[in-house]
């Protein structure tokens, strides 16, 4: 996979931590809120079909399943997670051209949803959504 540029989120899932209270386990039945983990729009046909991707013009973007690690990298501080997919989402065709900034860096559409203990290693979680790099 080519590196995909976007926005990146947090959302909670599984056991209740830190801003979390207590959520299903996701799409993979693994995911907890305090675990690096993350959501990724394109885990399966039945995902796909939910967050529509290409609604906001991302061609291309890989079919990856449970468990698969991605290394999201915040463009704002060069700082780096890798996490393991737990969950579908986000859902992309509902943010498109959203767009998150600091200072002249930009992302466009949501692309990935973080825990948030792997979101708060990167990001503070009440910046809610940052610019991000994607890499497999």
């Amino acid at each position: 996979m080519a590196a995909l540029t976007g926005e990146m989120s947090w959302f909670c899932c599984g056991s209740s931590w830190g801003p979390c209270g207590t959520a299903g386990h996701g799409a993979c039945g693994t995911c907890n809120s305090g675990n690096r983990q993350h959501a990724w729009p394109n885990t399966s046909d039945a995902c796909y079909a939910i967050t529509r991707p290409d609604s906001c013009g991302i061609s291309g973007m890989s079919r990856r399943g449970c468990g698969f690690q991605h290394t999201t990298t915040n463009r704002c501080n060069g700082k780096s997670v890798t996490t393991s997919i737990a969950d579908c989402g986000p859902q992309t065709d509902l943010f498109c051209g959203e767009r998150a900034c600091c200072g002249g860096v930009c992302g466009t559409n949501r692309v990935i949803d973080l825990t948030p203990a792997a979101y708060s290693l990167i990001a503070s979680l009440s910046s809610g959504l940052q610019p991000c790099t994607i890499t497999a």
